[in-house]
């Protein structure tokens, strides 16, 4: 039988075996994004206003199709704009809750481009009290509006610094009840991408973000619009159609994923059909659209 090496010749041997590189570890893929699909319940606008479903039915019907979570806009609360009793608000969340569905969001109507110092602040009161609701029902934002046009007599300047101070104060106030506000940009005062990236500079609040409504941009091509301000979406509105140089047409949901993917967003995506027709027909045809989509993407 051979004699085992000793310690010193084990070292001896060691020091003259030639050094490998430990082999690098393979790389790990990324993990791919699984945005989850949110119902804007504007969609069913008609049948809500007209008293053809309620909102319970509306929820019901959202979650039989598979959505994720949904976005009750605040007006379809019974008596809007004053605000339901905590009984409602925690009914309504027990409702999503056993049904699987997340509130990805609320919203209110507002207009900040007023002159009147007076009237600027019952709006921006408005905000705060609905914030107060958004808390309630774990609705992680509050959808807001900068407004309308620039009222005549006005500059964009001067309508700029009262939409700016209207945001900063709401942002604050959301800061405070975890609810953060995120700006819809509608065709209205907020038209373009500068028009949202110049806003958000300005007010400078980790609790003031974009929702991104991508039917919204008019001039141009919408979807350089939307790249621009991809980045600053904390939620969106994935619309059926929206305007290249001004023309309605299809939307081109394989280009919108792109887009989503490429920011980095990670948060609900929410889908609106708007128009004529039974959204009880729409909404599923639009929804497996957009499903399609995602796994296209």
């Amino acid at each position: 039988m051979s004699e085992q090496p000793n310690r010193r010749q084990f070292l001896k041997l060691a020091a003259l075996t030639p050094f490998l590189p430990a082999a690098k570890p393979e790389p790990v893929p990324p993990r791919p994004i699984h945005h989850k699909l949110s119902c804007n319940l504007y969609s069913f606008n008609r049948p809500l206003t007209t008293g053809q479903m309620t909102l319970e039915q509306v929820l019901e019907f959202c979650a039989d199709l598979g959505f994720d979570a949904v976005d009750p806009t605040a007006y379809y609360i019974p008596n809007y704009p004053a605000l339901p009793d905590d009984t409602y608000i925690y009914t309504l969340k027990r409702k999503a809750f056993r049904l699987g569905l997340d509130i990805s969001g609320t919203g209110v109507r507002n207009n900040f481009c007023l002159p009147d110092t007076a009237s600027r602040k019952k709006e921006i009161d408005l905000v705060k009290q609905w914030t107060h609701f958004a808390a309630k029902f774990d609705a992680p934002v509050l959808r807001v509006f900068s407004g309308l046009e620039v009222p005549k007599g006005h500059t964009r300047k001067e309508a700029t610094k009262w939409v700016v101070d209207s945001l900063r104060q709401c942002a604050d106030y959301g800061a405070q009840h975890g609810v953060m506000i995120v700006l819809q940009n509608h065709a209205d005062f907020i038209e373009t991408a500068d028009h949202i990236l110049e806003v958000l500079r300005l007010v400078d609040s980790d609790w003031l973000a974009l929702n991104l409504d991508i039917g919204s941009f008019r001039v141009g091509d919408p979807y350089k619009e939307i790249a621009k301000v991809a980045q600053h979406a904390a939620t969106w509105q994935i619309k059926e159609n929206l305007y290249v140089n001004g023309q309605e047409v299809a939307t081109d949901l394989d280009k919108i994923v792109r887009i989503v993917r490429e920011s980095g967003y990670r948060g609900y995506l929410p889908i609106e059909t708007l128009g004529p027709g039974d959204p009880r027909e729409k909404v599923p045809l639009f929804l497996e659209k957009v499903r399609q989509a995602l796994a296209n993407g």
